[in-house]
């Protein structure tokens, strides 16, 4: 007997059919004497309809601004998990299984206040392992806990991963399964690469790197609380016959098994091809070149909420000048822009400039490490399919090259083919 996590996006209970069809891999693993608990997402577009009706109702009269309530918002967003877990309970229930719905405050599943982006501070796992003594499968409601104002908090888009991975760690879980509407983690994005293969594994940091550079399998956050507390994770297809042979196989079901790097037997040195599309770079020219010049340009796109990724300084002959490029995604190109240009005098450049439609193409692989060469194959194989590359930041396990938007599928192909990963 072991104890599961699993957890069910919302494409997996978009409608009742689908939730019928995720309470018969749940009483499978039941069935195999597992205890079990799940945690499960608002049905597909469901929280993009909630957060319309917040918008809309929010909107102050005669002017098109929404400004709402943050702890309103959670208090209605949050509704989309509430009813999938009943949904889920009930047809367990009608299938023989001991099921009971729970929302994230009754476990409690304790935030920060950050309503709306709220951040997990702990789980007292007591109130699901008593459930498990009492052979009950406990359906949790998830992207969601209790703030210290006594209110419900959400995680973000895309926080029932989190909550599935911290629930895990809490009960001490033997595994956490993330059922998707994909069979598991590709070396690239197969609808660019069809000869893009499935991971059998991959490790904890480059799963990191995978989500952190574009890939949109699991939430950044979700992986690092995986990595922090070691819960071994399987992203897992929703959408597999729960009663196909091997999928109750509980050392080695089909999907991708996200662990620690010792598990890795023959560790590959490039896993995965990632990209991110609209990206935006920005250039501040002749700023003067003293101590304090980056804090003076970062602090405040960072207090802005802007994420700046890529940055490239390149310093004038006499040391007295140089020129600050970065990027961020095209979306927050507009507010960087009047950041900067509200802070110019205290900078001190004289120009800025921007171009759009770039994107990011990433090389993962733990095996970077102890391989040298790695990023001078990147750079000769797009040289060769006249690919230019306007910016590179490197890490231990990762090189990202930007690119003109044009080419990020050639580009995508062009690596996935020159590292080998479209072969067995």
């Amino acid at each position: 007997m072991a104890r599961i996590v699993m957890k069910f996006g919302g494409t997996s209970v978009a409608d009742i059919g689908r939730i019928r069809n995720v309470a018969r891999h749940v009483k499978r693993e039941v069935d195999a004497g597992h205890e079990v608990a799940v945690v499960v997402s608002a049905m597909a577009g469901k929280t993009n309809e909630l957060v319309s009706w917040v918008q809309e109702a929010s909107k102050a009269e005669g002017t098109n601004f929404n400004i709402y309530d943050a702890r309103e918002y959670d208090a209605i967003v949050a509704s989309g998990e509430q009813v999938t877990s009943g949904l889920l309970a009930l047809v367990l229930q009608s299938m023989g299984v001991n099921a009971r719905s729970w929302q994230g405050w009754q476990i409690p599943i304790r935030t920060d206040n950050a309503h709306g982006a709220a951040r997990i501070a702990e789980i007292d796992g007591s109130f699901l392992i008593k459930r498990f003594e009492e052979g009950q499968v406990a359906v949790v409601s998830g992207f969601q806990g209790l703030a210290p104002d006594n209110r419900i908090a959400t995680l973000g888009r895309g926080g029932s991963d989190t909550s599935a991975v911290a629930i895990a760690a809490a009960v001490k879980a033997d595994r956490c399964d993330i059922y998707t509407d994909v069979d598991g983690v590709y070396t690239t994005d197969p609808r660019v690469e069809p000869k893009a293969r499935r991971l059998s594994k991959i490790s904890f940091e480059e799963m990191l790197e995978l989500a952190s550079l574009g890939a949109k399998v699991l939430q950044v956050r979700s992986v690092e609380l995986a990595m922090v507390h070691k819960v071994r994770t399987f992203v897992r297809s929703s959408f597999d016959d729960p009663d196909a042979p091997g999928m109750g196989d509980f050392d080695n079901p089909p999907g991708t098994l996200i662990c620690e790097e010792d598990e890795i037997v023959e560790q590959q040195v490039v896993t995965g091809i990632a990209y991110a599309k609209d990206e935006a770079q920005i250039s501040l020219r002749r700023v003067a070149d003293r101590p304090g010049v980056a804090a003076g340009i970062f602090g405040p796109l960072a207090e802005a909420g802007i994420n700046v990724d890529m940055i490239v300084q390149n310093i004038s002959e006499d040391g007295s000048r140089t020129d600050m490029t970065f990027t961020v995604s095209s979306g927050d190109v507009d507010k960087a822009l009047a950041v900067l240009e509200k802070g110019r005098a205290t900078i001190g450049f004289d120009a800025v400039q921007h171009d759009e439609g770039m994107s990011k193409i990433s090389v993962i692989g733990i095996g970077m490490r102890s391989h040298a060469g790695v990023a001078a194959t990147a750079f000769n194989a797009l040289a060769e399919k006249g690919i230019n590359i306007l910016a590179i930041t490197t890490s231990e396990i990762k090189i990202s090259i930007l690119i003109d938007g044009s080419y990020t599928e050639l580009a995508v192909r062009t690596l996935h083919s020159v590292y080998g990963l479209d072969k067995q």
